[in-house]
């Protein structure tokens, strides 16, 4: 400060007239700095201290008295913005190139802000950080697409309040000065997240507004507010963890049948006096104790009584203390990720679903991706449909026995899953030797996947068997997905979804780019290693063929951006270089994870093996001992 401190005097020494300029300039400047330092640095002197709430404050107003910091996100009105303010635009519909970022004390959340985004007195709001960025462009665009626009996102750190302000999204600052990485489910600043979630609600609420609140890593599927709209009397609308059906239509769902968690990615709040005692208490709890799960506490609180039902037809019930008026919203159409991608129960039921929440997943967020992109929910971006080199694909084989004969246990889901597996192998050796991306297959279970040991599927559930699972049941998405070092695991090999090649956002030259390769027995009709195609499009190519043929055929196809084999079955004889074959097999052992659980043993989890078919007499069974409790690797 002494160089400023130097210059201010020699211009009042000098040039009285610039004394009151260049103290402003100083004032304004340590004023600037001490409050980005202090937000960014400030200590934690207790829990509540460490929940940060500077997005709670409304901004100080002008000299006529009005804010001009309220994020202006209705619809244009013809008035052009003042320089520098945050004035938001339409859904989607970026800031002018030559505009300059707003100063980040505009992008406060105050009540005008709500009020200027609100519709019919609903505002929907989700937040995070930068990490799941491509998450919340996902869950925007999908409300765009159903014309909804009455919503805001709660940016936890500056970069991703940049990033979504300059894509035309309307955006507040949550103050967090979070990391911008993924925090990972159950780690400390991922419950620092909930609680960031309860402060919100329970800044929001005082305003007056109904409030819609969202995880991130869930879509909408169809416009909710007006199913919202028939439960008026209803204090909270909350989703559940719920995997059995308690009714079969669109109702709400059975209060008395509902045993499992509320969950708290979805539900719906009114600004009542129920509901913001509600909040106000939830937060206390939360603040008061740090190792209190977020969704922990309002089930603990929620459940405080149970009943009795309001009134013989809405399915809303009294709850909390007994003055709260609360609604579960029903299981099959505000999907979790056992309704939506194990059961299909909106499907079994011929019901539309309003949403989906990547719950009941494995894989991390990573997972949770894979299966949004599954179910061709996830909005990436051009380049994910054009890979460069290409993409490979195959049909599976799977006997009729494999899939549908004999009893649905253990030993008939493991030959089911081996028998793909194996198949799912050869194709990953083929990608990595042409360099291209592979599309994983449709990937059949007898079986569920749970984290606690179960029956095979949970009872009263309307898990088909067998039923197309998602790819984490059996794979390591998170695995396959990361970095491993090359010396020890050789090149990555990158995958697609199953659904992939069927996505209306992979383009048309894509979809024109096509090689279908037959297999077939070497030294019949036109079944020769030339790369010569008996017509144009369609490859017959040897089975059993080894490194060097693939390496020599497919040169001459590079160009092609989808190539697809008729089968894996006997499709590659193996890998010529030795230290080439050990890197991949280092890598492929990684690829998958377990089934769980085995009910009355402890553990109850069984490892599957990519190389299954090289161990004489392999069966599925749990460890017996500590010492055999560990993948096969």
């Amino acid at each position: 400060m002494g160089g400023w401190r130097n210059a201010v005097q020699e211009a009042a020494a000098s040039k009285p007239l610039f004394v009151t300029i260049y103290a402003t300039v100083v004032v304004g400047i340590v004023a600037s700095s001490f409050y980005v330092f202090s937000a960014i640095y400030s200590p934690s002197a207790s829990t509540t201290q460490s929940i940060s709430t500077s997005w709670l404050s409304s901004p100080p107003l002008s000299l006529d008295g009005v804010s001009h910091s309220s994020n202006n996100i209705s619809q244009p009105t013809g008035k052009a913005s003042q320089p520098g303010s945050n004035q938001l635009r339409p859904i989607l519909e970026v800031p002018p190139s030559t505009s300059k970022m707003p100063p980040l004390e505009s992008f406060r959340l105050t009540k005008e802000l709500v009020g200027e985004r609100a519709k019919d007195n609903v505002i929907i709001v989700t937040f995070g950080n930068f990490a799941f960025m491509d998450f919340i462009i996902t869950w925007v665009k999908h409300l765009a697409d159903l014309g909804v626009s009455n919503f805001l996102v709660g940016a936890m750190d500056t970069k991703l309040l940049e990033a979504l302000y300059w894509k035309g999204v309307p955006v507040f600052d949550m103050g967090s000065h979070m990391s911008t990485i993924d925090v990972g489910w159950g780690s400390p600043t991922f419950h620092k997240m909930g609680r960031e979630k309860v402060l919100l609600i329970n800044s929001i609420l005082p305003f007056g507004y109904e409030l819609l609140m969202c995880d991130t890593d869930m879509v909408w599927l169809k416009n909710p507010l007006p199913y919202l709209a028939r439960y008026p009397d209803a204090d909270i609308l909350t989703s559940s963890d719920q995997v059995v059906p308690t009714v079969v239509d669109d109702r709400l769902a059975d209060w008395k049948q509902a045993g499992a968690a509320y969950n708290i990615g979805i539900f719906h709040w009114r600004p009542t006096g129920a509901a913001i005692k509600l909040a106000k208490e939830w937060k206390d709890m939360l603040l008061s104790d740090d190792k209190i799960w977020d969704q922990n506490g309002f089930n603990e609180l929620v459940r405080k009584q149970t009943g009795p039902a309001v009134d013989d037809d809405s399915g809303i019930f009294y709850a909390f203390d007994g003055n709260l008026k609360l609604g579960i919203l029903p299981e099959s159409i505000f999907c979790s990720g056992h309704t939506y991608f194990v059961q299909a129960m909106h499907e079994q039921l011929r019901l539309e679903p309003y949403a989906l929440h990547t719950t009941f997943q494995y894989g991390g967020t990573e997972g949770k991706r894979h299966r949004l992109r599954e179910a061709m929910v996830f909005y990436d971006p051009p380049e994910y449909y054009d890979a460069p080199g290409g993409f490979l694909s195959f049909k599976p084989s799977i006997p009729k026995s494999l899939l549908l004969d004999g009893e649905h246990n253990l030993e008939s889901h493991f030959s089911l899953i081996n028998y793909q597996i194996k198949q799912i192998r050869s194709a990953f050796a083929i990608a990595s030797l042409l360099n291209r991306t592979l599309v994983m297959p449709p990937l059949w279970c007898r079986l569920d996947r749970l984290w606690f040991s179960h029956p095979g599927v949970l009872e009263g559930s309307m898990t088909r068997q067998p039923f197309l699972c998602p790819l984490d049941h059996v794979f390591e998405v998170n695995v396959i997905l990361k970095d491993l070092p090359e010396e020890e695991f050789g090149s990555a090999i990158s995958i697609r979804e199953y659904s992939f090649l069927n996505n209306p956002l992979l383009p048309q030259q894509v979809k024109d780019s096509w090689l279908d390769v037959q297999l077939c027995q070497e030294g019949t009709d036109d079944c020769h290693a030339s790369g010569n195609t008996s017509r144009p499009g369609l490859l017959r190519f040897p089975r059993n063929s080894t490194e060097e043929t693939f390496r020599t055929v497919f040169s001459s196809f590079k160009d092609v951006k989808i190539i697809q084999f008729s089968s894996m079955q006997n499709a590659f004889l193996g890998f010529t270089d030795k230290a080439r074959e050990e890197k991949f097999r280092n890598r492929m052992k990684r690829y998958v994870g377990i089934w769980c659980c085995v009910e009355k043993h402890t553990p109850g989890h069984i490892y599957y093996d990519m190389y299954w078919d090289e161990k004489p007499g392999w069966k599925p069974a749990p460890p017996e001992t500590p010492e055999e409790d560990h993948p096969p690797f």
